[in-house]
């Protein structure tokens, strides 16, 4: 009998409840005085600041309190729009170094054979001190040096051999002058000269030309030593039968020609 109340009394301990209240009041209490005494240690040391962003400034303004650098200021300058632009840009290559000399050993000793071209040394030029001319008080008169400039003194007109005496005409009508070289040239013989001739020898006749072209008055000017060239050329201005009528532009009665036969 007594062992069924014994089991009877175990079964309504297992069936009644704990109490429970009591221990969650001890612990929530536990851990309030565990939060309080960190936020107590975090004043202590300095880890929380007192000042918050929003506390109260001065009257009729609000104070405004950085917390933290990590949000960007604008930048005053404007974001380049390039495609190519880049925030790291390359930089610029370096100078290069000068070459070290090559440092000479004094302590060597010279291989013979092999020697050493002497340079050159540049002599600066220095122009030329014109000499300066002396000055004389005495005036020269008469004194000064004749011009070495040849004095030329055109006489006629001349075209080849032939020179006219007038030299408006052989400037007005040259083409009658180049017929005169042309008659004279076919009616001379070169084998008329004595081949003892020397090469180059010339001898100067004149003749006249009348307004109907003929020939008067040949006679030799000036001998070129051979007188079978001085023959010749004078027979030469005498076989021509006429030179054609003077032109009708020239107002004189006959043209005057100095002609020379070259050997």
């Amino acid at each position: 009998m007594s062992g069924v109340l014994e089991g009877s009394e175990r079964l309504e301990g297992e069936l009644t409840p704990e109490p429970w209240k009591a221990p969650a009041a001890g612990a929530v209490a536990l851990h309030i005085a565990l939060a309080s005494g960190v936020v107590l240690y975090g004043i202590l040391g300095g880890f929380f600041h007192h000042n918050f962003w929003g506390g109260a400034g001065a009257s009729g303004a609000i104070q405004v309190n950085l917390v933290s650098s990590a949000i960007p200021l604008p930048s005053d300058q404007p974001p380049n729009q390039n495609v190519l632009a880049t925030e790291t840009p390359s930089q610029a290559p370096a100078p290069p170094e000068p070459k070290a000399k090559q440092a000479v050993d004094e302590t060597a000793i010279p291989i013979l054979g092999k020697q050493k071209k002497p340079q050159q040394k540049t002599i600066p030029r220095t122009p030329p001190r014109q000499q300066q001319p002396v000055q004389t008080n005495r005036a020269a008169y008469g004194e000064q040096a004749g011009s070495s400039m040849p004095h030329v003194t055109q006489q006629g007109y001349s075209s080849g051999p032939t020179t006219v005496s007038d030299s408006n005409f052989g400037n007005l009508f040259a083409y009658y002058v180049e017929g005169i070289n042309r008659k004279m040239s076919q009616n001379w013989y070169k084998p008329e000269v004595d081949p003892h001739t020397p090469r180059g020898a010339k001898a100067y006749i004149f003749f006249k030309i009348y307004r109907d072209g003929s020939v008067g008055d040949a006679r030799l000017d000036r001998s070129s030593g051979s007188p079978t060239l001085d023959s010749s050329c004078v027979r030469a201005a005498q076989r021509v039968d006429t030179f054609g009528n003077l032109p009708s532009g020239y107002r004189g009665s006959y043209l005057q020609i100095s002609f020379y036969c070259e050997y």
